[in-house]
């Protein structure tokens, strides 16, 4: 007679009860009320999905061992039965690994019971309904199937007749799943003749479609299991992978990785150097926005004109303008601003895409904080920037900002693959197939279906500055312990730690910072007006030289050109000439060339000759008295008219606002 899990977890010790939960935090959110309430709840779809989740491929295949040796009177199997199983393949594992993976199982409460009565905790089977990718036995799908499994030598004999076609089809519904879907009337197509064989057909799950499927239903190696589906069963399947062994290949270890680990402070150096470029772009893109914000379409986001208008004036391709865009936009930099007065979309109201209150904040911070910030947001993130310039399900294009780009699982793969970065030796550079064989071994049930996401990771990731030539720097490192840390509650199972102080520079910003140069209060004035920075410029000088100069090369020293625009710009910003002459001398370390002073005095002298101002209406009237009573009424402040000549007042709002004031107040316009 087995013991419920109820009764198993009240027979523990505190000690194993405070493990199981360190193992699966998920159980005590929120806390159950009772033992009762927590042996459910570990046996629930969710809670044992999510415990597979973070199983390797090896873990697993014992897992299903224990599957399928349970014994079909009490559903018990024994440690040694899985241990047989395991090993009699024909590159057995270690017993001690076996025995390891069994003790996992078991701290984790899928498998529980003493080791000659072992019991599989419910869900598991409804989790993952083919157990190493096994059909269910014969005599749960059809009796006549059933009967040609219970003799094998017949067994052997109708498998050696498949023909070629047929038993193609056979050997990849043995390597699982075991189910594959046909079109209808496939059934009903003519048996297979030795003169008649049919390729497979890779459409429909690889199932092929003609006489083959026909052919093996007659024969019983396979059992339709509704209209349009078949299924292989386990004694068939078993019967196929006689020379890999029931479980299939085991591989007891992670695959190896062929490159040999770079020079630390080469991949260090490389990833600097990319995150000053980060963050001088993602600068570039949120200026750009200040002087031209982006509308926000009805469906939400950015539309593809201004994505392209930002591409071509940052100098950057669409990817990479579209990540920064995002990723500005989640540390904070971006925000939206609504323009009442303007019913133009769903929302209600015009809405523009431009820099946030954080923007200034950020500018004033050193540039491995900024980085820092700019990284951390792209660590946490729901959102999947790769699926921005695709299509939708509604053959939409997905924008960025867009809800389409939402994915909720973004942030755990950007943990997985630099994880795998992370795992390995410092400054090992894998290729990005070698990521992914590592994350399919690590955790295949998340890794299925994600090769894309995980290609895109890495791709952002050196992007950013993440990793550098391929390997994952010293500083990022740091910064996915950190992170990892954070979003794991500092390893409580409540999910309660204390934020550290945001004005302290991170142990990852701390890193970064001795590995970029020392920002540079000064500049290298020559003769050709240009401004030679031989570092990065520290915030004020970096505000400075945005105001005064043109920004003509960047990188690890950048130079810059004074130009007669750039003066004009200056001086529109609220610079007078006097404020520019000190500004040079005193940020110069060469001497002022008398050049730019007679520049600079020549564009203050025609400076404000003409003035520019908006107006949104007009009122005229002959009448200059009634004009002057209507500047004085005070009931019309809100207007803020002005008198541009004696018969013409201006407003900045529009002529219905204007016309529906002046008769609120008595005036009769028109």
């Amino acid at each position: 007679m087995t013991t419920s899990l109820a009764d198993h977890l009240r027979s523990l010790p505190d000690e194993s009860l405070a493990a199981l939960l360190q193992l699966r935090p998920d159980l005590v959110v929120p806390v159950p009320a009772d033992i009762s309430a927590l042996a459910t709840r570990a046996q629930s779809r969710v809670s044992v999905a999510r415990a597979l989740d973070g199983l390797d491929q090896f873990t697993l295949q014992i897992l299903d061992a224990a599957r399928l040796t349970r014994d079909p009177a009490d559903g018990t199997t024994a440690t040694e039965a899985v241990l047989a199983m395991a090993t009699s393949g024909p590159r057995p594992p270690a017993p001690t690994t076996v025995r390891g993976a069994v003790d996992r199982l078991r701290a984790l409460f899928l498998l529980y019971g003493p080791e000659h009565a072992l019991s599989v905790v419910e869900s598991v089977d409804e989790v993952s309904p083919y157990p190493a990718g096994l059909g269910r036995p014969a005599a749960e799908l059809d009796g006549r199937a059933a009967a040609l499994c219970a003799d094998p030598a017949k067994l052997r004999r109708t498998l050696l007749a498949a023909p070629p076609s047929a038993r193609a089809i056979l050997d990849r519904l043995a390597a699982g799943p075991p189910v594959g879907s046909v079109p209808p009337g496939a059934l009903q197509a003519p048996p297979l003749g030795e003169e008649d064989q049919l390729p497979p057909d890779p459409v429909n799950g690889g199932v092929p479609t003609g006489s083959p499927v026909r052919w093996l239903v007659e024969h019983r190696l396979l059992v339709p299991v509704s209209a349009g589906t078949v299924e292989l069963p386990r004694e068939v399947g078993l019967l196929l992978r006689r020379d890999s062994g029931p479980l299939g290949p085991l591989r007891t270890s992670p695959p190896p990785v062929s490159a040999a680990p770079r020079e630390p402070k080469a991949v260090d150096s490389a990833g600097a150097g990319q995150t000053m470029e980060v963050v001088r772009h993602t600068e570039g893109l949120l200026e750009q926005l200040a002087a031209e914000p982006a509308a926000v379409l009805r469906s939400g986001g950015i539309g593809v004109r201004d994505l392209r208008r930002l591409t071509r004036t940052g100098g950057l391709d669409e990817p990479t303008t579209a990540l920064l865009i995002e990723v500005a936009y989640a540390a904070g930099l971006l925000g939206e601003l609504e323009l009442p007065g303007v019913t133009t979309n769903r929302y209600g109201a015009d809405q523009q895409v431009l820099p946030a209150a954080g923007y200034e904040v950020w500018r004033a911070a050193s540039l491995a904080q900024r980085w820092e910030q700019l990284a951390r947001a792209w660590l946490t993130m729901t959102r999947q920037v790769g699926l921005v310039g695709q299509r939708d399900d509604r053959d939409r294009p997905i924008t960025a900002l867009s809800a389409e780009a939402e994915r909720a699982g973004a942030p755990l793969s950007r943990r997985a693959v630099l994880g795998v970065l992370a795992d390995l030796e410092p400054a090992t550079a894998p290729t990005a197939d070698e990521v992914l064989a590592l994350l399919d071994w690590r955790s295949p049930r998340r890794s299925r279906g994600r090769e894309a996401a995980h290609r895109e990771v890495l791709a952002e990731a050196a992007q950013l500055g993440v990793t550098g030539l391929g390997a994952l720097t010293s500083y990022g490192r740091l910064l996915l312990a950190d992170v990892t840390r954070t979003d794991d509650g500092a390893a409580d199972p409540l999910g309660l730690h204390i934020e550290a102080d945001s004005d302290e520079p991170s142990t990852a910003a701390r890193a970064l910072d001795a590995l970029l140069p020392a920002p540079v209060d000064h500049f290298l004035m020559q003769a050709d007006l240009t401004l030679v920075v031989p570092g990065p410029p520290e915030p004020a000088l970096a505000a400075e030289l945005d105001a005064v100069a043109e920004l003509e090369s960047a990188g690890g020293a950048s130079v810059h050109r004074v130009t007669t625009g750039s003066v004009r710009r200056a001086l529109d910003a609220g610079y007078s000439a006097d404020d520019l002459h000190a500004l040079f001398r005193r940020r110069s370390r060469t001497p002022v060339p008398q050049s730019l002073t007679y520049l600079v005095d020549d564009v203050a002298r025609r400076h404000g000759g003409l003035r520019a101002g908006s107006a949104g209406a007009y009122l005229r009237s002959d009448d200059e008295a009634l004009l002057s009573e209507v500047c004085a009424d005070r009931r019309l402040e809100s207007l803020a008219l002005r008198r541009l000549a004696p018969t013409v007042l201006v407003s900045p709002y529009q002529v219905g606002r204007l016309l529906g004031a002046l008769r609120d107040a008595g005036y009769a316009p028109v």
